[in-house]
């Protein structure tokens, strides 16, 4: 991968937002304000919906609530109990190709840069409890959604969550959508007032990259525009 995709300011085009979108996982400590956060999900919503419906609800984790929030996931993590589990499947039971090949490339380059040798538990432990320090950014992002919603709204819930991760491209913010959180609802609910009826879709990290970070050099590649698709005429 090249330059191209790394891109730490600010986005000057859809396209470049688009393209320097990454999973950054090594954030400074300055955090946007208030209002940058409320502007972003302000114009995030304007993400289609099925008939409209708005499907998301949003909760916004900083300062001492995040950091009671990260130290209770974290020892339910440490205790690996087992008794925690998501309430909807996000991944298949049985990974299969080409998805398999994808998913250990992306878990081996990670590891390659930050020296991770396989059979490493201890060192994989401590980097997947990252998730659950939301990699240190300064905000931590909750989407949930009604239970009784379908199939259509979850989809709708990844053009919203797709907006508010491009448009803090624009703003010079990144970015990383969490699916490791959900494991843990029984225990987030502890501490953001998420009603029975919700189902945590997903967590994310916000804030600003830090450039230094060797986690942050790593860049995902893509399979070529051949490989998905087939023109008809």
């Amino acid at each position: 991968m090249t330059d191209q995709y790394v891109n730490y300011g600010v986005s000057d085009s859809v396209t470049d937002a688009v393209l320097t979108r990454r999973s950054i996982r090594a954030y400074l400590p300055q955090a946007p304000s208030d209002q940058a956060i409320r502007t972003l999900l302000q114009s995030a919503s304007r993400a289609p919906s099925g008939t409209n419906a708005q499907p998301w609800q949003v909760y916004v984790v900083t300062g001492q609530a995040k950091e009671k929030l990260c130290n209770s996931v974290c020892t339910a993590f440490d205790e690996q109990s087992g008794q925690h589990q998501e309430e909807v499947q996000y991944y298949p039971t049985k990974w299969f190709e080409p998805y398999l090949s994808r998913r250990r490339k992306i878990g081996w380059d990670l590891y390659g840069l930050l020296g991770i040798g396989k059979g490493d538990r201890e060192k994989t432990h401590a980097q997947h409890r990252r998730n659950f320090l939301f990699f240190d950014a300064p905000v931590g992002l909750f989407f949930t959604v009604h239970r009784d919603m379908n199939t259509g709204s979850w989809l709708d819930y990844g053009m919203f969550m797709q907006n508010i991760m491009l448009l803090a491209r624009e703003a010079g913010m990144h970015t990383c959508a969490q699916a490791a959180w959900p494991e843990y609802h029984k225990v987030i609910r502890e501490h953001v007032p998420m009603k029975s009826e919700e189902v945590l879709v997903s967590g994310m990290s916000l804030g600003y990259a830090d450039p230094d970070a060797v986690v942050n050099q790593l860049v995902s590649e893509r399979a070529g525009v051949d490989e998905f698709t087939q023109f008809i005429s």
